[in-house]
């Protein structure tokens, strides 16, 4: 069968590509689709200026935005860093903050920013490592060290930090190289209760008035970097139907899996993961409601893990529409049938959805072991293991090791290790208890990880002692116990390395099992199925999303919410006040305070145009890590910066529909009203917008 015949016959089952979807990597932007829908076409210049003022936030993004190295990206996603500049006296995400000159914008200890400065289509020469006759979990293996040996040798070259990023289900493999910044500074962020207005019952959804901003500044030698490229904030906006395009990190999508792993997704892992969350949650509200100070330490978690529910419950929501999955399996049946009529394709693929439907029912009784015989979201249990594994992978020629003690991959371990970010060791404490209690009720007291974790103790004294008497929230101690090597670690009687050394050989066991029956599999096969996905579309289709550095395009948009109700594209400060007067102002503190406000902005109301655009939807294909994307204009301008997604869009972490899918920003007119007119910070406004 020729392949412009097999090109045809997929063309004609599949539904067309939207043509506003997509996660473009920069190399593969698809021009000519963006000039025919709007007569507009980013050149290569245009592109690469966008590439450069973008920049990766942990957990999100964020973007220069003027000469002297400032940066803006979410107040949520820079909550972590505010908070641990915070104190019981001084409460920045509370009261919001606001440097008087850059003599006092704080330093953020550990946090780093990544510049993409290139990247390299290294494909060839990772499947070269893949030799006859390999099994699945061999052959992710292979390709896991020649990525770990590329990334050592150009970070040797070139002096940048080097990633390895697969592609395509493993249809492309390549190594991306960024610029590190490390001295990084706050320089302003408004009060929680404006950036958030609205809390966890707005959360995700549409209409909006959310102040979510923040500002840092990058430093080199001390003084304020001067970046290469930067987007300045527009003097217009943008008005419905405006095209705009925003350049981030979406995390992760899983449109490219099998019907199968959907499935799974629905019926098994995503309930499953919504039920450990709920565990982690309760224990963190339980917390916080001991003391004010418990509540502040806590309240970044609980945030995190609300997101992150509410997330999961919208992609259930999308996943259980039938259209989508619908979709999915036409789609998945086309390609079958075209591999199957390709003597090569079908030798190469022909078996491999099979394949991955065995590997998922390994998944499905693999599945509480592998989420529960891990460190979790404990930082310093992480940092034990780490220690631990460090010793003994040392030891093991390269190729043997552990995927991240690989040489390749040694210099990005230990500088998460070293990192001198805070540790919150009372919350820890709490997180540590909880997933001891889920091990323990999920698995059975019986279970040998169990017993040797908690030796007969209650989940929570177990936790206690190995917080309490642990000191590897100092970075110091950290150092001198990987610098003493296995030495150093057998001799020491921290309680939280030896809970580590407990973990261990399970974590391990359970890590073979799922790299053996079940990753390896996913890897190589899913891989296969690129391949002829390939050999059809070419690059006319995008990657999912990986958290690395992506195009979106699309205009701003209306669209029917679930009621049925056609929504508005922008909001006011006019709405946020009327939202606060409709839930009885401050006096009546509704579901929690949710839609209460500061009293400096009650104060200064009457300062503010209420009629300055706040928030607006638009069209762009996003997804989390999203959070804090700059979305400019075709000038490069800034416009808003994106914070969310609808409720309703939450599927399309699984399948896109053109129907749901909008984003949710903040409009720059908002964020330059409230510097000017509320945060004391006209000389900011001022320098964002050139002046």
């Amino acid at each position: 069968m020729r392949l412009s015949a097999l090109a045809l016959l997929l063309v004609s089952a599949l539904p067309a590509l939207r043509a506003d979807e997509g996660m473009w990597t920069f190399d593969n932007v698809p021009v000519k689709q963006i000039q025919a829908k709007y007569g507009f076409a980013p050149d290569a210049a245009w592109l690469h200026r966008l590439q450069l003022a973008t920049v990766r936030f942990p957990g999100g993004t964020g973007a220069f935005v003027s000469a002297d190295g400032l940066v803006i990206t979410n107040h949520h996603v820079g909550r972590g860093v505010i908070a641990q500049l915070s104190s019981a006296k001084a409460d920045y995400v509370k009261d919001g903050f606001a440097a008087a000159d850059r003599d006092h914008e704080l330093k953020a200890p550990g946090l780093e920013l990544m510049e993409l400065v290139s990247s390299e289509d290294v494909t060839a020469r990772v499947e070269a490592a893949v030799k006859a006759g390999m099994t699945d979990a061999q052959a992710l293996v292979a390709r896991r060290n020649a990525l770990g040996e590329l990334r050592k040798a150009e970070e040797a070259r070139t002096g940048l930090v080097c990633e390895p990023v697969t592609l395509y289900q493993g249809g492309e493999y390549w190594l991306y190289r960024y610029r590190k910044f490390d001295d990084v500074r706050l320089v302003a962020a408004p009060e929680l209760q404006v950036a958030a207005f609205g809390g966890d019952p707005d959360n995700y959804t549409w209409p909006r008035h959310n102040l979510d901003f923040s500002l840092f500044r990058v430093y080199v030698d001390g003084k304020p970097y001067h970046p290469e490229a930067f987007l300045p904030f527009s003097p217009k906006g943008v008005a419905i139907g405006d095209l705009t395009f925003i350049s981030g990190h979406p995390g992760i999508t899983y449109r490219q899996l099998t019907h199968a792993q959907m499935v799974f997704a629905r019926d098994t892992g995503i309930p499953f993961q919504l039920h450990l969350l709920a565990r982690q949650r309760a224990a963190l509200e339980a917390y916080a409601a001991t003391s004010p100070e418990a509540a502040r330490l806590a309240a970044g978690p609980i945030y995190g893990i609300g997101n992150g529910t509410k997330r999961l419950t919208g992609q259930l929501l999308g996943l259980a529409k039938p259209a989508n999955l619908e979709k999915q399996a036409a789609a998945e049946a086309a390609l079958k049938a075209a591999v199957a009529k390709d003597p090569a394709l079908r030798a190469r693929a022909g078996e491999s959805w099979d394949r991955i439907a065995r590997a998922v029912d390994r998944q499905q009784a693999l599945l509480k072991e592998a989420s529960l015989v891990t460190p979790g979201r404990v930082a310093l249990l992480n940092h034990a293991l780490t220690l631990v594994r460090l010793a003994d992978e040392s030891a093991k020629p390269s190729a043997l090791r552990l995927s991240e003690f690989s040489d390749g991959n040694l210099k990005a371990t230990q500088a998460r290790l070293l990192s001198p970010r805070p540790v919150e060791k009372p919350v820890d404490a709490v997180l540590l208890a909880a997933d001891l209690q889920a091990a323990q009720d999920e698995l059975g007291a019986d279970h040998p990880f169990v017993k040797a974790m908690l030796g007969g103790q209650s989940p929570e004294a177990v936790a206690k002692a190995a917080v309490a008497g642990t000191t590897l929230d100092d970075p110091a101690v950290r150092k001198q116990l990987a610098e003493g090597g296995k030495a150093a670690i057998e001799g020491s009687a921290d309680p939280m390395l030896r809970l580590a050394k407990a973990l261990d050989p399970f974590n391990r066991a359970i890590r073979k099992r799922m790299e053996d029956e079940v990753t390896g599999v996913f890897n190589e096969q899913g891989g296969r199925i690129a391949e002829a996905r390939f050999k059809v579309f070419g690059k006319s289709l995008y990657p999912d999303a990986t958290f690395t550095l992506r195009l979106g395009y699309g205009p701003v948009a209306t669209y029917a919410n679930g009621s049925g109700t056609l929504a508005q594209p922008f909001t006011t400060f006019m709405g946020m006040f009327d939202r606060y007067l409709g839930w009885g102002g401050n006096a009546l503190a509704a579901e929690g305070g949710a839609w209460t406000l500061p009293q400096r902005w009650l104060d200064r109301e009457a300062k503010l145009d209420l009629a300055t655009p706040f928030n607006f939807i638009y069209a762009c294909d996003t997804v989390g890590g999203n959070s804090g994307s700059p979305v400019v204009n075709v000038k490069g301008e800034f416009v808003g910066i994106n914070f969310d997604s609808v409720y309703e869009g939450q599927g399309g972490y699984y399948v896109y529909d053109a129907d749901t899918k909008r984003a949710v920003a903040t409009d720059a007119r908002a964020i330059l009203e409230a510097l000017r007119k509320v945060m004391d910070a006209g000389r900011l406004a001022d320098e964002l917008t050139g002046k």
